[in-house]
This record gives structure tokens, sequence and C-alpha cells, in this order.
């Protein structure tokens, strides 16, 4: 008479399911289905000739996800919400199960966040992620130097130029956003610094120094700080993974130590 594996031996089971190569591999080309479906279902044309099998691929993705979060659940329980990645796809899933009212279309809108599962699916998004949030403080005093900057670029630009141009710079406000636009470089010359020029002509002087500043310095200070957190939380993690090789070799090794001590016994 056979016997229902124990629920721990299913659960472990499961455990090494879901953390195995090939099922990550399997959802990771859903979730890339599912996402070309989703834009699929913008164009009415592809929608009128093939609207039955898109949406039939997308309930298959949806209960496919569904599983895959049982499964989860079943095999870490509550541990399953310690883990923000699971908590995050937790969260999309669940939005892909609200009904389709009119009460609800924003949230359906949503669907297409079921592409961002790719971040929690491929390890190498997870780092690029864990290095933009390590890089946040590093970030804040960029920003708060970027925000000094403009503050006082505005109220110079204002001052200077506002009553010749008052819709670039007649007001703060509108001095900041001018000031954005050519940091930026969106036609900043022919569109905003070429006109002051021929009112002001040596205005080059004050926007030059502020685009060499905050374009090329400032902006660059955004790159190489996440570069390094990113750089940072790769090494981190290859620690950590020579970490645990080395704790395996170890144990191994003692395993070995004491199967050698019980075989010198025996003889």
């Amino acid at each position: 008479m056979s016997t229902l594996p124990r629920p721990s031996t299913l659960r472990q089971r499961c455990q090494l399911l879901v953390e195995s190569r090939r099922f990550e591999q399997v959802i990771t080309a859903v979730i890339v289905v599912n996402a070309i479906g989703l834009g699929l279902e913008t164009s009415p044309e592809i929608m009128a000739r093939f609207g039955s099998i898109i949406h039939a691929l997308d309930r298959a993705a949806i209960a496919i996800f569904v599983i895959e979060i049982a499964i989860k659940l079943f095999a870490y329980r509550l541990r399953f919400f310690r883990n923000g990645w699971n908590v995050f796809d937790f969260l999309i899933v669940g939005v892909a199960l609200v009904p389709a009212g009119q009460q609800f279309s924003v949230l359906r809108a949503l669907r297409i966040l079921r592409a961002l599962r790719l971040v929690s699916v491929v390890p190498s998004m997870r780092r690029v992620i864990v290095g933009l949030f390590s890089a946040i403080p590093s970030i804040g005093t960029v920003i708060v130097m970027l925000a000094l900057l403009f503050y006082i670029s505005a109220v110079m630009a204002t001052s200077m130029f506002g009553e010749a141009f008052p819709e670039w710079f007649g007001s703060f406000g509108a001095s900041l956003y001018s000031l954005f636009q050519i940091m930026t470089l969106e036609s900043w010359s022919m569109g905003i610094v070429r006109p002051v020029m021929e009112e002001y002509p040596y205005a080059w002087a004050f926007f030059v120094p502020f685009i060499l500043v905050t374009s090329f310095i400032v902006l660059n200070l955004f790159i190489g700080v996440i570069v390094n957190a990113m750089s940072e939380a790769t090494d981190e993690e290859a620690h950590n993974e020579r970490e645990e090789i080395l704790q395996e070799l170890r144990t191994l090794g003692e395993n070995v130590r004491a199967l050698r001590k019980a075989a010198d016994k025996n003889d």
C-alpha cells in the first residue's frame, strides 16, 4: 500500500522546485510572453484577429502565477512574507486578480506591472535594484547640492533676464523650469540661450558655467554613485557566496574526517 509523502518532505520538495534553475527559466518565459500579450492588447487590429488567443494566454499566465505563489506559500509559510521580492510578486499577482469592472479600470491598467516580475526573478536585475537602493543616501546628498545650485541660479536668472523674457524667467518657477530644460540640453541653445544673448550679449557667462556644473559634473555624480553602489552590492553578494561555499567545504571536510576516524576504529 503506497503512502503519501509526509508534509515536511512534500514542503521540502516544493522548496527545491521553486529554487531550481529550470523553474526560474519557466517563470521568466511566462512573464515575457505575458508582457508581449499585454502590449498586443493595445492594438485593435491585432485583437480583432487574435483576441481570443491573447486572452487565453493571459488567463493561462495568471493561473501559472497563482500556482507559483501558492507553491511558495506552502513551501515557506510565513517566511514567504519575510522576503521583499516575494511580497512584491504577491502584490503584482493580486492586482492581476482584480475583476474587470469599470470601477477597477485603473487597477486593471496596472496589469503591465507584471513585466516588473522579471526584476524579482532574474538575479542580475535584483542586484541592480539592490545597488540603486543602497545608493539612495549618497544620491540624496547629490540631490541637495543640485537643488542648491538650481535655487541660486533661478534667483539670478529671474533677476537678470526676467524683465526681458518673462515667459522663461519672469518668475522663480518659470526660471526653474527653463533651467531644467537647459540642464537636459533640450533646445537650450537656439531655443533659449541665443535669444537671450541677443538682448544680453554676455549671458553666455551665466549659462555655460551652469551647463558645465549641472549637466557634466553633478549629473555624472549620480552615475558614479550608482555604479559604485552596484559594484559594492555585487562584491558583497560574491563574498557571501564564497563564504557559503567555504562553509560547505568545511562541513564536508569535517564529515570526511569523521568517516576516517570511524573507519580507523573499525580496523
